[in-house]
């Protein structure tokens, strides 16, 4: 059965240094593997066959008649060099900061050290503004006070949260009153 094996070659995978371009080839030997490579991937000059895992060279027939089937192999073609497969790479793309939100943000936290009771009277937009500022960024620029502007930023979002739930409970009512008014017209 080994006999029959060896005949007839075992399959190996091959990718090129870039590990682009993948091909299967069935080879019974080094040699006819080389040639094979040359054919299939279209490369010319001297090349190396080396293990895509971890870079061995694969150069005699003893080392290359223990390979398993179904092996990744990578080819080296002139200078070039093994390298381990790079980590997929992931990109985030912060969308920067417009001056006017900084600007803004800095001249409300300005106009609430003054009286801080003015944050009860801010609207949704400015509360979330502040509930989302960095104290830190703000410290290193306009306010050396990071306690003010952590305390300022926690009261911040209670009184978002609070002006939120008091809404939605506004529209649970006027949806009531709306359902009651149907409801007093159909009898």
């Amino acid at each position: 059965m080994e006999d029959a094996n060896s005949q007839q070659g075992k399959p190996f995978k091959i990718t090129d240094s870039t590990r682009d371009t993948r091909k299967g080839v069935v080879a019974t030997s080094l040699e006819d593997l080389t040639s094979k490579i040359i054919e299939k991937l279209n490369v010319s000059g001297d090349i190396t066959v080396v293990l895509e895992t971890d870079g061995t060279e694969i150069d005699d027939e003893e080392y290359f008649a223990t390979l398993e089937p179904h092996t990744s192999l990578m080819v080296l073609n002139g200078a070039q060099k093994w390298l381990p497969p790079a980590p997929p790479c992931r990109l985030s793309v912060d969308q920067p900061d417009d001056g006017k939100g900084g600007a803004e943000l800095a001249g409300l936290v300005g106009k609430l050290k003054h009286n801080l009771c003015h944050v009860s009277l801010l609207g949704g937009a400015e509360l979330e503004l502040l509930s989302d500022m960095d104290p830190d960024s703000l410290v290193d620029i306009t306010f050396p006070d990071k306690i003010f502007l952590e305390q300022l930023k926690e009261a911040s979002g209670r009184f978002l949260s609070e002006k939120r739930q008091a809404q939605d409970a506004m529209d649970l009512l006027r949806l009531y009153q709306e359902k009651e008014a149907e409801s007093g017209e159909t009898n």
